[in-house]
């Protein structure tokens, strides 16, 4: 097993930017509202997990195509990436309307860990992970994606308020989504020049 901090940087950074306006970032406020915020951290963090999983397992499988596909996939999907973060500017900070509130840690760690695994499917970050999985290795963009995926989280159960009140995720979302043009670019230029 071979660790590249590069790459895991990298997975951090793209992941962390691409997950922070995103929908599941809202459902972790809205959770951490009503639920115990360690419960329902550890039930994202494991759904976070498996779906990282997931995806470099695709992104390893992807890896052993020719080269140049790999790269040409791999700008395809960066490209994919930037257009749906540059778009239009996202930022539902839509609360679920329900006012149940969840007790106990296997009802909380089990709601927090469904509405991360079925809202993520086909996410950007789990298209983006297995795009850095084919290209950076799977290990080291796992490390990185997870840690980015369970760091949003944990930044939105404990800071989300102050974040969603603050900060503009619209700029957040265009620096993502220029990272990722800028990122499709590069790999483009190097199926020609490499």
């Amino acid at each position: 097993m071979h660790l590249d901090p590069l790459a895991i940087l990298t997975a951090f950074g793209l992941i962390f930017l691409a997950e922070l306006p995103d929908k599941t970032m809202f459902a972790s406020l809205a959770m951490g509202t009503r639920m115990r915020p360690l419960y329902v951290w550890f039930g994202t963090s494991s759904a976070f997990i498996v779906h990282v999983a997931i995806a470099v397992g695709a992104g390893s499988l992807i890896g052993l195509l020719p080269d140049w596909i790999v790269k040409l996939v791999s700008a395809s999907l960066f490209a994919f990436g930037a257009f749906m973060l540059l778009r239009n500017g996202g930022g539902d900070d839509e609360e679920e309307g329900g006012t149940k509130t969840v007790t106990g840690f296997w009802p909380v760690y089990s709601t927090a860990f469904m509405a991360v695994f079925i809202s993520e499917w086909g996410d950007l970050t789990q298209i983006t992970t297995a795009n850095l999985a084919a290209s950076n290795g799977t290990w080291s963009t796992a490390i990185g994606a997870a840690a980015a995926l369970m760091s949003v989280s944990a930044l939105a159960l404990l800071a989300g308020r102050f974040i969603a009140k603050r900060v503009p995720l619209k700029t957040v979302q265009r620096i993502g989504g220029l990272c990722m043009l800028g990122l499709a670019i590069w790999t483009l230029v190097e199926i020609f020049t490499g």
